[in-house]
C-alpha cells in the first residue's frame, strides 16, 4: 500500500468584506413558465377512443367465438 500525501489548506480568519453595492435582480426580465398541453389533452384522448374501441371489439368478439 501507498503511502498518500494530502494536502491541507490553511485558512486564516479574516473580516468579511462588504461589497460596494447589492445586487438588484430584475424580475421584470424573467419569462414565466407557462407550457401549451393541448396536443398532449387530444393525443389522450384519442389513445382513450382507440383502447375503448379495441375492447370493445374483443368483447364482441369473444361472444362470436364460443
Amino acid at each position: 500500500m501507498a503511502n498518500s500525501n494530502k494536502k491541507r489548506s490553511v485558512t486564516t480568519a479574516s473580516a468579511p468584506v462588504a461589497s460596494a453595492a447589492p445586487v438588484k435582480t430584475n424580475r421584470t426580465a424573467v419569462a414565466e413558465f407557462n407550457p401549451d398541453y393541448t396536443y398532449v389533452k387530444k393525443d389522450l384522448a384519442k389513445i382513450g377512443i382507440m383502447a375503448g374501441s379495441f375492447i370493445t371489439i374483443l368483447v364482441i368478439l369473444s361472444f362470436f367465438l364460443r
